[in-house]
């Protein structure tokens, strides 16, 4: 399991708490569930709680995400790659629903799903415009896994990217896995908990206004949605 941190210090220990659960409920035992945090330069005690809790740690300098999900690829030694981001927090049954997803050989990647950890009209109105899109696509956010020779041969994540470098990554496993007959799935029952701080942070409506100017401005006005991205994504302290 790979989790990306830049300065998690406050909620890396919740999201790790629910990992060691989900590692003590997997059939295939805890010992084969190894967890690295990629440390993204953090400034906090990032770092020092992951090896706390037992963690690998991944340091990676540069300030992008998808390049702390490829250091912390780069460092596991696991078959399966699993990423999870460090505010969320995963269901006791994750590693073995992921496990017998990718045993029926038809999966290429998968993602668990999500639900939020509080609800509110905002959140659920944007919840609502985001399915369609999910159900469309096949595509889901959660814990994402995938077998490392499938992440090798896609490119991993795209370092060129400051946002949905998780989207691109998707899609590219997708193309892969119409070579070989096997899809995106989206397993039942192991839905991760996402936190709500940027809806705390910006209000519960926020996300359908800035988001969609964002990808507005990607095509008519990059650096301002590079901003946009940065201080969005990449500037908390």
């Amino acid at each position: 399991m790979v989790i990306p941190a830049y300065n998690e210090a406050e909620l890396l220990p919740r999201l790790l708490d629910t990992l060691t659960t989900a590692r003590q409920r997997y059939t295939g035992g805890a010992a084969r569930v190894e967890l690295i945090v990629a440390d993204n330069a953090s400034t906090d005690a990032t770092a020092a709680i992951a090896q706390q809790h037992g963690c690998r740690v991944a340091p990676v300098e540069k300030r992008m995400i998808a390049a702390a999900r490829n250091g912390g690829a780069r460092l596991a030694q696991g078959e399966v790659l699993c990423f999870v981001d460090a505010d969320m927090q995963v269901h006791p049954e994750t590693f073995n629903v992921i496990d017998r997803a990718l045993a029926r050989g038809k999966a290429v990647a998968g993602a668990t799903g999500v639900t939020s950890e509080r609800w509110s009209p905002g959140i659920v109105f944007t919840w609502a415009t985001m399915m369609p899109a999910v159900w469309l696509s096949g595509m889901d956010t959660g814990v994402v896994f995938c077998r490392r020779a499938d992440f090798e041969e896609a490119g991993g994540y795209g370092e060129d990217r400051l946002y949905a470098e998780d989207v691109m990554f998707l899609l590219a496993l997708k193309r892969l896995g119409r070579k070989t007959r096997r899809g995106l799935v989206r397993p039942r029952g192991a839905k991760a908990i996402v936190s709500a701080r940027k809806f705390d942070q910006h209000g519960d409506w926020h996300m359908l206004f800035k988001l969609g100017w964002m990808c507005v401005n990607q095509l008519i006005a990059p650096r301002k949605a590079e901003r946009t991205a940065r201080a969005y994504w990449y500037q908390r302290h």
